[in-house]
């Protein structure tokens, strides 16, 4: 439980870390590097495919074991700091705020160039180029919807049962294994040319992972709908009619829910359409922002109420 306040504040007021000494981004250039060596044939883009996220996850729990183990023989409060900053970087929650308020002040300043390659730099894979305004604003609020359950609850969750269950390196150890596969997942977790097989086995793990979170951090965007007193009716409502209609199991879960709260019509083109309202701007994007940091609040209070009851339980 103190670990994971410790984390928040430290993601809160500190941030990320310059990529060097980001192990997320030592993650990625592993999965970079293995998609390098990727063979040529489908069976073996498959099979390689396998075997890289399993490399990749068993270093990034093997690691994050390692150093919860050289941090316990140090004096309890360093031990303490070092545990909550290999656990806040698992999650990105201030990082992830910032990026959609810069998306929306280059929109209110009209720069729609900037909005354009903020979007494109901090919050979706897809091509920006020829979005329009409510496109950009759209993309910005799926993005922050969709990310609440892949940078915050997921991570914590999977930190919250392996510290029940086996202690906090446990925990540590699941939270990077799942940010392992996640990472995974946004880089070659694709139906698109040789991604379609290299990048299958890790795509259907990622979706497993995020099953059960997803759902959570929907239901807290329900919750933090009426708390910020936005449509949780509508909420609820959008997220069992639209919640399916994403090719991820997962990922329309909170966008439907997002969209029915702000009453508003989120849009990929060519792949999905959530909401009956008017397309976003800037004004959508504040709305959703406030949502959004009271789903996070609730989420975070359910995982450590887990963290603080779960011992008592379990016995």
């Amino acid at each position: 439980m103190t670990a994971l306040a410790l984390a928040v504040a430290l993601d809160l007021l500190v941030g990320e870390p310059p990529n060097r000494w980001h192990p997320v981004a030592w993650i990625g250039m592993m999965i970079a590097r293995g998609r390098r060596l990727a063979p040529g044939r489908r069976v073996g883009l498959l099979l390689w495919g396998a075997v890289l996220i399993l490399l990749v996850t068993g270093v990034s729990a093997g690691g994050a074991l390692a150093a919860h183990a050289t941090l316990a023989a140090l004096p309890v409060p360093v031990a303490l700091l070092g545990d909550a900053w290999l656990l806040k970087c698992t999650f990105s929650l201030g990082g992830l705020f910032a990026a959609v308020e810069v998306t929306r002040g280059h929109l209110v300043a009209d720069d729609l160039a900037g909005a354009r390659r903020q979007v494109s730099w901090r919050l979706v894979s897809r091509s920006t180029e020829e979005l329009d305004a409510p496109a950009v604003a759209s993309a910005a609020i799926e993005s922050l919807a969709e990310n609440l359950t892949d940078s915050l609850v997921s991570p914590l969750s999977y930190y919250a049962i392996g510290a029940l269950f086996g202690g906090p390196g446990a925990g540590l150890a699941l939270a990077w294994a799942y940010r392992a596969v996640n990472t995974g997942d946004a880089m070659i977790g694709y139906r698109r040319d040789e991604l379609e097989y290299l990048g299958r086995v890790t795509a259907r793990t990622d979706d497993v992972l995020n099953f059960g979170p997803a759902r959570l951090a929907a239901a807290t965007i329900v919750a933090g709908a009426w708390l910020a007193r936005q449509s949780w009716g509508g909420a609820a409502r959008v997220w069992r009619r639209d919640g399916p209609r994403t090719e991820s199991p997962n990922a329309g879960r909170t966008m439907a829910a997002m969209a029915g709260a702000l009453g508003v019509t989120l849009e990929k083109r060519g792949h999905y359409r959530l909401g009956d309202g008017p397309p976003p701007g800037p004004e959508a994007i504040d709305r959703g922002l406030r949502v959004a940091r009271r789903a996070a609040a609730l989420a975070l209070a359910i995982i450590g109420l887990v963290l603080l009851l779960g011992p008592a339980l379990i016995e």
